[in-house]
């Protein structure tokens, strides 16, 4: 039987990060965010049905995004349309890597919204990043991506950090890489131990 962990964390909490570390011990990696960019390419599963709802999203044969971020930002029932499309075909998405993966001991969920679209639900358990408030701004700003207001809006639609820790069943804080790396291995152990530990139980 397959273990599926779900990983998560707010912006800037190190979360792709740790997911390559998952990866760089061979476990398989599903990552939400690109499965949509999958989804929105040229010739992707998501073109066509976006394309008959939302015509004006579509530039150059893919999804854009830009496109539907002023799309919803005139009109905020876009996003329900968009989610009745998408969520269906992330869903098919990520059967298809299960089935891909079924004979692998663990896999590894990569969402960065998880607990706020209740996939904690079909998971056996979820690990949170964390890193303290200051460690998690200053990443953040110093990407260059974006200003410390856009920062603050994005926080705010996020569960806070506090509730998510509450809800996970591991927790990794992200303060340096090493340490990091070792927590990854030592939870892929605890994991696989306990797998096994099932399939011996009479």
């Amino acid at each position: 039987m397959t273990t599926k962990l779900g990983l998560t964390g707010s912006i800037g909490m190190g979360k792709s990060t740790t997911a390559g570390m998952f990866a760089a011990q061979g476990v398989p990696v599903w990552d939400a965010d690109a499965a949509v960019h999958r989804l929105y390419r040229q010739g992707g599963a998501a073109v066509a049905p976006i394309s008959a709802a939302l015509p004006d999203a579509i530039i150059d044969g893919a999804v854009s995004r830009d496109a539907l971020k002023r799309l919803i930002s005139s009109d905020p029932s876009v996003l329900s349309t968009l989610e009745r499309i998408v969520h269906p075909l992330v869903a098919r998405d990520r059967e298809a890597f299960l089935t891909e993966h079924a004979k692998a001991a663990l896999v590894v969920f990569d969402i960065p919204l998880l607990f706020e679209t209740g996939a904690d639900a079909w998971l056996d358990a979820v690990l949170v990043v964390s890193a303290p408030p200051d460690v998690q701004r200053d990443r953040v700003l110093a990407r260059g991506a974006m200003t410390e207001d856009q920062f603050n809006l994005i926080l705010g639609r996020q569960m806070p950090d506090a509730q998510k820790r509450a809800r996970a069943d591991y927790v990794i804080e992200t303060l340096t890489l090493d340490q990091t790396a070792a927590d990854v291995r030592n939870l892929i152990e605890t994991l696989e131990q306990k797998a096994s530990d099932a399939r011996n139980r009479p």
